[in-house]
């Protein structure tokens, strides 16, 4: 069976357009679900969730995974299935994927499976959409829920069509007794009334679902699910969600990090008709009909504020970053970041000190990496709407069930009396985990009574919202005689620990990821501290071939035994060329090559650049990006996923960088703060290497860790010049 193209006949029934839009706003809570979208059934089982009065709970402990399912699967009168779950879409493509899983194991067409994501009042708490975890984790979910319909379905099917069950397949929507014209729709045994008491059962995590080799749409790669609503531009973002009597708000915000409100003339903003100013203790905010006038009403209200500002002279800024984390840092730990403050930990194996003393000779060097913002499409946006006592906020987050917590503490409600609803969302790359949008919506919707959408600016983005960490990591190896390395030692500060350990073959290995007080408001990013850590990995890798003479290929797969890392690596150079291409280089032009491993996946890369020595400019003019995470469920949003890393890498290699200084970040806008524009993009050779005897593991972050490293090392091969930061020096590379 092939999915190329995807004509799925419409669906006549309001109730599916309903749960299709970016609202749904009108069932009270999960138990009314089925009663929303009409007569049918639920595949229900026991699941831990919020109680009511956990209202003190700390965000960070509104991320548990969940153990069971709970209204996972609903099956409709019409013969739509609609599958639920805590995962939202903010680009990556998962309700297409989500919706193979389920088609794939219920045995029915992709056009007769819906899915409502991220509603804390309606989806099981999946957990937040980070880390690669749809794909191993939630899919398995979704495959034993409706691995276990499907059995239901056909055993009562065979009551009704009174056959055996294991003669009865399932095709084309409809459950028939092959050889014969017995054959019972779907939707039919939904219409049942007392169907509902069959499908009380519990999801056993063990049940059968299908092979790899069995696969009909899993594996395939149909047209994007509501990718028309995409390209046609009807599609509904969380900033373009408008209910009834809605106002609009704009936030007063400080003039520099860390002042403080001392006073603010709040009748200032009455000079802009129809605004009404708010002020919560350093919360202050206006509203009004348009975002213009209520952008003018916190203008009057600024020039009338006062505020206590830190001194300038004191503020540190990316001209003394480097140093100033060493300065603050503290002992290794096992941390979680806080604020500014980044991860912590250890990871070793023999012993540092004997491999340092067996050494002959041994090789430093120090990487930098600078602060960057994650710069989606869509800034922070919210909608904020007050029923009584219970709220309820639409808005584009990676963890609605976190943001549901973050609301519960703001005002004091247990988790019934919030609900968090997440549209279909403009990006986020790590950076929309936390909620103070959807706050500041809810804080003026309950002084004003009536819905207030809130949608911040690009310069508040880029000023306001977290970034990912700076870092200092310093590297240290050491070879003996039989020029073999006996020792490494690399340690990260602020940065982070993830991907720190190495996977090459060295006997002794001390990693530490030490965290520092940092000026900034850091948190997640696109595979968190791995862009990091394996930039500086693969860039003293290179350095150490050098100063060996070896090759930058052989050196590794010297220290690579057979293994999924080397696999890739080897495939890579091999559809690249590498061997051939090094002896026909011309002066500023380079070659050179990566690979590392992350969430249970792995990738190698390998770039050609040329370096401009008038003035340093760096162009890539090809990528070749080997990329392997198990077995492939869609080999077109996979290709996508990773040149959607490829592209993002590419900025924090060569341009991206905060600048900051007194308080402010300085190149707060897009036409300061470059991020790779379609001219910027080289040739894109991507390779999927599938593996269908492994487990499925997720590739929204792996594939970006490879591309920066193999991008430096290609420029010292153009220019002699060791790169060592992110982004690339450019001043360094000119030649005088």
């Amino acid at each position: 069976m092939t999915h190329d193209r995807i004509t799925a006949e419409p669906i006549e029934d309001d109730r599916h357009e309903l749960l299709n839009g970016p609202l749904y706003h009108f069932s009270p809570n999960r138990r009314e679900f089925a009663a929303m979208v009409g007569a049918g059934i639920v595949v229900s089982v026991a699941v831990g969730r919020t109680t009511a009065g956990e209202f003190s709970n700390a965000p960070s402990q509104q991320q548990s995974r969940p153990t069971d399912l709970s209204d996972r699967i609903h099956i409709g009168e019409n013969g739509v299935v609609t599958v639920l779950t805590g995962k939202v879409e903010v680009g990556q493509d998962a309700r297409t994927q989500i919706s193979q899983a389920a088609a794939e194991e219920l045995g029915l067409t992709l056009d007769r499976i819906q899915i409502v994501m991220g509603d804390t009042e309606l989806c099981p708490n999946d957990g937040g959409t980070f880390g690669s975890l749809t794909t191993p984790r939630t899919i398995p979910q979704i495959r034993a829920a409706a691995a276990v319909a499907r059995k239901v379905l056909i055993e009562l099917a065979a009551t009704k069509l009174g056959a055996e069950p294991n003669l009865l397949q399932v095709a084309d929507n409809q459950i028939s007794l092959p050889g014969t014209d017995q054959s019972v729709s779907i939707g039919e045994l939904a219409k049942d009334k007392n169907i509902e008491e069959h499908f009380s059962v519990n999801v056993d995590p063990g049940v059968h679902v299908q092979r790899v080799d069995q696969w009909q749409i899993m594996g395939t790669s149909p047209h994007k699910v509501g990718g028309e609503d995409v390209v046609t531009g009807t599609k509904k973002f969380p900033s373009d969600i408008v209910l009834p009597d809605m106002l609009y708000g704009k936030i007063l915000r400080p003039p520099v990090f860390g002042a403080q409100l001392q006073s603010v003339d709040l009748d200032a903003s009455k000079s802009i008709p129809g605004a009404v100013a708010v002020r919560d203790e350093q919360f202050v905010g206006c509203v009004a009909k348009s975002t213009f006038d209520a952008a003018n009403a916190v203008r009057a209200l600024a020039i009338t504020a006062q505020w206590d500002q830190p001194n300038a002279d004191t503020q540190v800024s990316d001209k003394n970053i480097y140093d100033y984390l060493k300065r603050h840092a503290r002992p290794a730990d096992s941390g979680r970041r806080r604020g500014g403050r980044s991860r912590g930990g250890t990871t070793a194996r023999g012993s540092i000190e004997q491999g340092l003393a067996a050494a002959s000779d041994t090789l430093e060097a120090k990487y930098e990496i600078a602060y960057i913002q994650h710069a989606p499409m869509e800034p922070r946006a919210a909608v904020a709407q007050w029923n009584d006592d219970k709220v309820t906020v639409w808005t584009g987050t990676q963890n609605p069930v976190r943001v549901r917590g973050e609301l519960m503490q703001a005002f004091r409600l247990p988790a019934d009396k919030v609900r968090v609803i997440v549209p279909d969302t403009g990006g986020g790359f790590g950076g929309k985990h936390t909620g103070e949008v959807a706050l500041e919506a809810a804080r003026l919707a309950k002084q004003v009574g009536q819905p207030v959408s809130v949608c911040w600016t690009r310069e508040e983005e880029f000023q306001w919202a977290y970034f990912r960490p700076a870092g200092l990591i310093e590297v240290k190896a050491g070879w003996d005689a039989a020029e073999k390395i006996t020792a490494w030692q690399f340690t990260n500060y602020h940065s982070g620990g993830s991907s720190i350990g190495t996977p090459y073959e060295i006997p002794n290995v001390q990693c530490q990821a030490i965290r520092c007080d940092g000026p900034l408001r850091t948190g997640s990013y696109r595979a968190l501290a791995a862009t990091a850590n394996n930039f500086a990995r693969e860039c003293f890798m290179d350095e150490l071939a050098s100063a060996r003479g070896a090759d930058s290929l052989e050196f590794r797969l010297e220290y690579l035994p057979a293994s999924r890392l080397r696999n890739v690596l080897e495939i890579a150079a091999r559809r690249f060329g590498w061997a051939e291409r090094q002896k026909s280089l011309k002066p500023g032009q380079g070659i050179g090559l990566a690979c590392g491993t992350e969430k249970a996946s792995y990738v190698a890369a390998c770039v050609a650049v040329e370096v401009d020595a008038s003035n340093g400019k760096v162009t890539v003019h090809e990528v070749c990006q080997a990329f392997e995470c198990g077995a492939v469920q869609n080999p077109t949003n996979l290709r996508a996923q990773i040149e959607g890393c490829l592209i993002m890498g590419l900025g924090g290699a060569l341009t991206e960088e905060i600048h900051f200084g007194g308080g402010k970040i300085l190149n707060g806008a897009f036409a300061k703060y470059l991020v790779p524009r379609m001219s910027h993009v080289p040739k894109l050779d991507t390779i999927l290497v599938n593996r269908p005897e492994l487990d499925s593991v997720g590739a929204g972050e792996t594939p970006i860790i490879a591309i920066a490293p193999a991008i430096a090392n290609a420029v010292y091969r153009a220019t002699g010049v060791r790169v060592r930061s992110m982004p690339v020096r450019r001043d360094q590379l000119v030649k005088s």
